[in-house]
């Protein structure tokens, strides 16, 4: 599972002394840790499971890509640059993201097999996707392209 993947990348980068890496990983962890307490404050007592992991990966990389906009733009390239390794380190422990043109594909025959037709499906289709694509779907952008097949 990636909960043993981290723990493995954090223990080979602590000893290849790659202190990007090691602090990315902390970050990580330390995001997962948060969200595993709040989740058995509701009730969950085994924490986050692997989907709502991945959405905390992707959401790291959403951040260091509006950072990166703000660093360049105010010539700050070196931090710029900091933030694009740790994209690249967050990056190891994801799925490789389908292509626009396969998840257009499997958006369609989805929105096919559900018999999905006008935008009140929106939300079905967006959860069917979600469970079926997790980590392996920019949702976001999942999201435009089922709005403009329905609608």
């Amino acid at each position: 599972m990636l909960r043993e993947e981290l723990a493995a990348a954090l223990a080979s980068t602590i000893e290849a002394k790659d202190a990007r890496a090691v602090s990315t990983i902390r970050l990580i962890l330390a995001a997962l840790k948060d969200r595993d307490i709040a989740a058995r404050d509701k009730g969950n007592g085994q924490g986050i499971d692997e989907s709502e992991l991945l959405q905390i990966l992707r959401t790291m990389i959403a951040q260091r890509r509006e950072s990166i906009e703000t660093y360049e733009k105010s010539c700050r390239m070196e931090l710029a640059q900091q933030e694009s390794d740790e994209i690249d380190i967050i990056k190891r422990f994801l799925a490789e993201e389908m292509s626009d043109r396969d998840a257009a594909k499997a958006i369609k025959g989805l929105i096919k097999e559900l018999g999905a037709s006008n935008l009140k499906d929106m939300g079905r289709t967006m959860a069917a996707l979600r469970e079926r694509y997790p980590g392996r779907m920019d949702f976001a952008k999942a999201n435009s392209v089922v709005k403009a097949q329905l609608g």
